[in-house]
């Protein structure tokens, strides 16, 4: 690919980001008719399973640019991704309602649990980075592997608390929507793809194929053309492939306010963010080594910028500011100041 010219290499970018937007599109909406109709979500095992469907365009670039050496890449896709993902909620902000934010509308806690994950993961980033590459499991860091049953006992906890929950928050004014995908929406219109089971799981294993095989076409793309402009690795990947990646969120998320779902906007988001980091253990085994200890300075920024991001919108759920300005809440335009200034700073700190 890297003997195609800059403008068909920036087509076949291009392709492969409508690509990922419309397979993963599709496979967010076949897998909620799977898990409505299997139960998935019910069990830890289906838990991860609807994870992974979420975060295949991840899932593609992690696993192509690891298998290449491109470690940076792969780590500022992941780390990046945080941030990126998170200022889907702006979008989602605005397409909610034009005079109560979306966080006023929430209504329920749990995506602060949810967030408090986010947070409780992207710590263990931040120290694994720290730690020499010579601390090592085979090829895998301890930190990785901390993150990942950090996240499996942090599911577990998230489920426990929706089953049975210990408190009782009451939000006048709210309207949170479905608490999860497993109760039909009345106002959901079906889809002809996903009218019988057969045909929802043909469309999810065709979507799964197309979403993959786009992932890794960005990556190989986006790599090169990162190459030729010179834009350094984490950059690009914590922005352009994080940003590409995030179609189908943006998607789903606009779907979701629309349907008047907007805990699950927010929580979809915060449960993807969360189950992203769980990947540098596929990366570490892929590359043969730790990635953690080689992320360096842009990838310690972004960690922090997503741990601030998310702690806006998490506080935003408490203090429920109902008011917009230019169909914003208040956190979704501190959010945005936030995220430019991070973004700046990638330019300024020592690479």
């Amino acid at each position: 690919m890297g003997s195609l010219s800059t403008p068909l290499l920036v087509l076949v970018f291009a392709g492969g980001a409508v690509a990922t937007w419309i397979a993963g599109t599709a496979l967010s909406k076949t897998t909620d008719v799977i898990d409505r109709r299997f139960g998935l979500g019910e069990a830890l095992g289906g838990v991860v399973l609807l994870a992974i469907a979420g975060t295949l365009p991840e899932i593609a670039i992690t696993v192509s640019a690891a298998a290449k050496g491109n470690l940076q890449l792969a780590a500022g896709n992941l780390i990046g991704g945080v941030a990126v993902q998170t200022m889907v909620l702006v979008i989602c902000d605005a397409a909610a309602s034009r005079k109560q934010s979306l966080t006023y509308l929430v209504g329920s806690l749990m995506p602060v649990l949810e967030g408090l994950l986010v947070i409780f993961v992207v710590c263990g980033v931040l120290m694994g980075a720290l730690l020499p590459e010579s601390t090592r499991i085979g090829p895998v860091s301890p930190a990785s592997l901390a993150i990942a049953v950090a996240w499996f006992v942090g599911i577990y906890a998230l489920n426990a608390a929706r089953k049975s929950p210990r408190w009782s928050v009451e939000m006048p004014g709210s309207k949170p929507g479905r608490p999860h995908r497993r109760i039909e929406h009345p106002d959901e219109k079906p889809m002809p793809l996903t009218e019988s089971t057969a045909r929802a799981i043909t469309v999810f294993v065709v979507a799964s194929a197309v979403t993959l095989g786009a992932g890794a076409l960005l990556e190989i793309a986006g790599n090169d053309l990162a190459n030729r402009a010179g834009i350094n690795g984490v950059i690009f990947g914590a922005t352009v492939l994080a940003v590409a990646s995030a179609l189908p969120e943006i998607s789903s998320g606009i779907a979701a306010v629309r349907l008047g779902d907007n805990e699950l906007a927010v929580a979809d988001i915060f449960g993807g963010n969360s189950f992203q980091l769980v990947l540098f253990v596929v990366a570490d085994i892929i590359a043969g080594k730790p990635l953690l200890p080689k992320s360096g300075n842009l990838n310690a920024w972004l960690a922090v910028l997503g741990i601030a991001l998310t702690v806006i919108y998490a506080f935003g759920v408490i203090m429920r500011n109902e008011r917009c300005v230019a169909w914003l809440g208040r956190d979704s335009i501190v959010a945005i100041l936030v995220f430019g200034l991070g973004i700046a700073g990638l330019f300024v700190i020592p690479h």
